[in-house]
């Protein structure tokens, strides 16, 4: 738009009309910088060189207040920088590293950790520090391959995308970080002053303490007269000392899932019904073919696959436990992606597996296995977590016997799995050892009525049971 301005301005003038100028193409280039028929780059705004703005012999025929004209419409502001990271602010030889982009629905985080100390050495896009926001934890990428000179912001402050954090040198020199407060106050303090004498300069300590005995002789302490008895007061409980107690300031993703599960308990009308699953034939069925699966798929055979091919079958019976209320509406949404709850050393995380009734076994198990390293690693995305129409918890992994799960908002009811245990059971009149399953489903009563909450689980029940329920839709 710049440049065809300008060759308006400079058609309209009558001493111009029979130069012939070279065609003007902008070019990406960095502030103040322009092209010159290919021989060179010059700073034409900069150092007002006129020569070299539009092209050879271009700008010299032109006149004074042509001149004038042409350099105001060249500002500086008018050219974007392209050569510049858009997550660092190059000043030369130091480059800023700032906190980057975090998420649509993420304004701000801690800044967890630094990962480098001053005069260590960074590559380029080599994390520096963690950010850890409500849901998920960010590095903070060095944009520039060199040498931390400086540390900006400290651990523990809350940061915005755009926030510096750390000064890197390009050159690799460093600047030796200041000393801490506690060392310089340290420092600055005064040596403590002579003790000062008792009597006076000419009194030594072996004379005032002569004095003080020649006091105590003539005026003998008269004995203090003896309070009232008052009566025994009531022992009050011993506390443990403040010593033995630590108080650590709560991480962001534990205060946002506390924040969360409580928010969970005021809003539903949660109810749980439990059932028991005789694991013998899913386990038969995995000890036939694991080695099999292994060989042609690259993934184990679990079990969490089978439970939510039995869980995408109960949710196409009974859509409602798919659904949600909103508002004064009830949503039914027929798509069914199912959450995993996995638990990380920083807290609990619920990646998704979209578009989980278009899946076999195989590729649900490749999907659980991603998103749980993932998890564990801290490096899965705000995207892998978001949405989610029902989840699956399985405390069974930890030796829980029976619980009684917590819904995951929005949605509607949780599936909660647990440990297998060899119990005595009848089967055809006789008492056999069999491999049983306590499960359990908690789910919104104000949508979802006792009936369906049961055949929910009964259908469940009865594919992991019986697989080729699954095979046969029956």
């Amino acid at each position: 738009m710049i440049w065809g301005i300008i060759r308006r301005k400079l058609a309209s003038s009558q001493s111009v009309s029979r130069i012939k100028h070279p065609a003007i193409r902008p070019r990406g280039y960095g502030q103040n910088e322009l092209l010159s028929n290919g021989k060179g780059c010059r700073r034409a705004v900069g150092s007002l060189s006129y020569c070299t703005t539009l092209g050879s012999q271009c700008c010299r025929a032109y006149s004074n207040k042509q001149r004038r004209e042409i350099t105001a419409m060249l500002r500086p502001e008018y050219f974007i920088p392209l050569r510049s990271r858009s997550f660092s602010s190059d000043t030369g030889d130091l480059v800023d590293a700032v906190v980057p982009f975090m998420g649509e629905s993420i304004t701000d985080g801690t800044l967890a950790k630094f990962l480098k100390n001053p005069g260590d050495r960074v590559e380029v896009d080599e994390p520096i520090a963690q950010i850890e926001t409500d849901k998920v934890t960010i590095d903070v990428a060095s944009p520039e391959a060199g040498t931390i000179q400086k540390l900006v912001a400290k651990e523990g402050e809350t940061v915005e995308p755009g926030t510096k954090i750390a000064v890197i040198s390009k050159s690799g020199e460093c600047v030796p970080q200041a000393a801490p407060p506690s060392q310089e106050k340290t420092a600055s303090q005064p040596p403590p002053p002579a003790e000062k004498e008792s009597v006076g300069k000419g009194t030594t300590k072996t004379e005032t303490s002569s004095l003080k005995g020649k006091e105590k002789t003539l005026f003998p302490p008269q004995p203090a007269a003896r309070a009232p008895s008052s009566p025994p007061k009531p022992s009050e409980p011993q506390l443990p000392p403040k010593e033995r107690e630590r108080r650590v300031p709560m991480t962001r993703l534990r205060k946002r899932v506390a924040t969360r599960l409580k928010d969970s308990q005021n809003t539903f009308a949660m109810l749980t019904t439990f059932n028991e699953v005789d694991m013998t034939n899913l386990m038969k069925l995995r000890s036939d073919y694991k080695d099999a699966f292994v060989e042609k798929h690259g993934v184990k055979f679990g079990f969490m696959s089978g439970f939510v091919k039995a869980a995408v079958s109960a949710l196409q019976y009974q859509p409602v436990v798919n659904a949600v209320i909103d508002g004064d509406d009830i949503i039914y949404r027929d798509y069914i992606d199912i959450s995993i709850a996995v638990g990380t050393p920083k807290g609990l995380v619920v990646p998704v597996i979209r578009n989980s009734d278009q899946m076999n076994f195989a590729e649900i198990e490749k999907n659980i296995n991603t998103l749980a390293k993932k998890a564990t690693a801290g490096t899965i995305s705000i995207d892998e977590m978001a949405g989610g129409t029902f989840t699956i918890s399985n405390g069974g992994v930890y030796g829980s016997l029976l619980s009684m799960p917590i819904i995951n908002p929005p949605q509607s009811a949780i599936l909660g799995m647990h440990s297998i245990v060899t119990r005595p059971m009848v089967v055809g009149g006789n008492i056999v050892p069999r491999p049983m399953m306590y499960i359990a489903l908690t789910y919104d009563h104000r949508l979802i009525d006792g009936r369906e909450a049961v055949y929910f689980l009964r259908r469940i029940k009865d594919v992991v049971e019986d697989p080729r329920r699954l095979l046969l839709d029956v």
